[in-house]
């Protein structure tokens, strides 16, 4: 018989019955094991460094920016961050992704949803969200527009602002505003930091 080595999971502060529901999940789950739960948000640093969990549950609420997840994920690479946000977008899901998390998923996803994105993020596979019907943004860090989202995979691609403003049909100008956005709400300086984010 083979034995697995279970995964070390850490959960994130969140809403209470958010929280009774992720340690339930997590205590029934086959082969996890729960090494942190309840976690406060100025705590997760030191939370993740002492239990050096193989994924944490994130709560996207709690962070002040987006750029939380790039710094987190960069001083902890072997741990695989899930988010879990209020009903997020396919872009705010691939925003997420490209600041280093391994899987978003909505606060209501149904625990067997919860258990395989664990699952499939402990082996370093992302998971997204299905899509859902636009409704209000998740409540967070600020996130990108779709715009900003399409001007940023433009950027990492090491093209010029006029490249991109003939692309997109926009001025320069445009492609300029979008560049200073950007920067600010990835908390980078220059394209250098911003191609090394992902």
């Amino acid at each position: 018989m083979i034995t697995r080595t279970p995964i070390r999971v850490a959960v994130a502060q969140f809403e209470d019955i958010v929280s009774r529901g992720l340690r339930a999940v997590i205590d029934e789950g086959e082969n996890l094991e729960l090494v942190a739960s309840g976690i406060e948000h100025d705590q997760l640093t030191s939370a993740l460094s002492e239990h050096s969990p193989d994924v944490a549950l994130v709560n996207f609420g709690s962070l002040n920016s987006a750029a939380e997840l790039r710094d987190l994920h960069r001083e902890f690479p072997e741990t695989k961050l899930v988010v879990l946000a209020n009903r997020p977008t396919a872009p705010e899901s691939r925003q997420m992704l490209a600041f280093g998390a391994t899987a978003c998923l909505s606060k209501n996803s149904e625990a067997r949803d919860v258990l395989h994105a664990i699952h499939l993020a402990s082996r370093g596979l992302h998971v997204l969200p299905p899509s859902q019907p636009a409704g209000p943004p998740a409540l967070g860090p600020e996130i990108l527009t779709p715009r900003e989202a399409e001007v940023l995979e433009l950027l990492r691609g090491g093209r010029s602002n006029a490249e991109i403003a003939r692309d997109l049909h926009v001025s320069i100008e445009t492609v300029r505003t979008h560049a200073r956005r950007i920067y600010r709400k990835l908390g980078v300086k220059t394209r250098r930091e911003l191609r090394a984010l992902g």
